[in-house]
């Protein structure tokens, strides 16, 4: 299991998450910050000149996941991980890893009040012998107030808060321990289907609106959005995996079997496998059935009807050029189902 304190610069994470490991057996303390310092030294300069914080780096959030499997490994037990979390996609990304390889997570928010926090941002000296490095350090604290401030509605739903503004971090300690005893802090809804091992097989399903205006959704689980559907199961057909994808994703039947429209092999890209992708023409939903989709909230955050330019701003590259592809065959079977006389959209939904 992992504990997850987040929180502010100066909310009290590192010194909390030190009085916890004593509180709880077994337990073991991993600072994120170290494999952003060892990457700084590993890393050319032009790569790391690319970004402002090494969280951006790809490469920094699939060494947090992988390390912390690795010491849970090693030491099983708790790992206790005191580590700021501003950015949801960065927070679904590691929570997913780390889901991926059936660790649970259980996220908890150090909170103090701002004028607390602002105090003790004062108040630290990082760097005795330098102060110009400690105020460049302060400053920097004081800039991530804003986006922690923008960050807390996505934070304070899904972390357990507790407000630190009158708590010592042995206290912090005190009060963690007791919301993981009691189940206070709850594991993190965050679900995602076990790392492949080898190529897969997976399934997406295109659905439209009255505009044409292609359905994509949103996972917690992984960067970029997608089209609804899923891995296919073994024995199971691509199409009617498509189907059961979309019934499960969206709640949403689909009457007919759907057209197939691409065929793609993905290359593999380490960490990730690759392996065939089918893309399906699912049909158009009307407004009455649009509004009746339901997402099941640990796997999908929201989705959205776009355009195809609005889809090249969400979809990673590979999956927006398979899109691309998908909009120019089906744009071709439209012309010839009107030379043939066939109605446009013959395709049925029930919701």
């Amino acid at each position: 299991m992992i504990v997850w304190i987040n929180g502010a610069f100066s909310a009290g994470k590192t010194s909390a998450a030190c009085e916890l490991i004593d509180l709880i057996p077994n337990s073991t303390f991993y600072d994120p910050e170290l494999t952003g310092g060892g990457l700084r030294m590993l890393l050319p300069q032009k790569k790391l000149a690319e970004v402002t914080d090494f969280q951006d780096l790809p490469i920094w959030r699939r060494m947090v996941v992988d390390t912390a499997a690795a010491l849970l490994a090693e030491l099983p037990g708790v790992l206790v991980v005191p580590m700021t979390l501003l950015r949801q996609d960065y927070r679904d990304e590691i929570f997913g890893g780390l889901a991926s390889r059936r660790i649970p997570v259980r996220h908890v928010l150090l909170a103090p009040e701002e004028t607390i926090l602002r105090r003790r941002i004062a108040g630290r000296e990082e760097f005795a012998d330098d102060p110009e490095h400690s105020e460049r350090i302060r400053q920097w604290a004081y800039e991530h107030i804003e986006p922690y401030r923008a960050a807390l509605g996505w934070i304070s739903a899904d972390a357990l808060t507790i407000d630190t503004s009158d708590l010592t971090p042995s206290q912090t300690a005190q009060r963690i321990a007791e919301a993981l005893r009691t189940g206070e802090a709850k594991e993190c809804g965050i679900v995602q289907t076990p790392e492949p091992r080898a190529e897969t097989v997976a399934s997406g399903v295109l659905l439209f609106d009255e505009q044409d205006r292609v359905l994509l959704v949103d996972p917690t689980y992984k960067p970029g959005w997608e089209f609804p559907g899923g891995v296919v199961e073994t024995g199971e057909a691509p199409a009617q995996a498509g189907i059961r994808e979309v019934a499960e994703e969206l709640g949403l039947s689909l009457a007919t079997e759907p057209k197939l429209l691409v065929v793609d092999w993905e290359a593999p890209k380490p960490p990730a496998y690759g392996g065939l992708r089918f893309l399906f023409d699912g049909g158009r939903l009307g407004g009455e059935e649009a509004a009746r989709l339901l997402l099941p909230g640990a796997e999908l955050r929201g989705w959205r009807f776009v355009t195809e330019d609005e889809a090249a701003l969400l979809l990673p590259p590979t999956r927006f050029e398979r899109l691309r592809w998908a909009l120019r065959a089906r744009e071709r079977s439209t012309v010839l189902n009107l030379e043939a006389g066939v109605p446009v959209g013959a395709q049925g939904l029930s919701p």
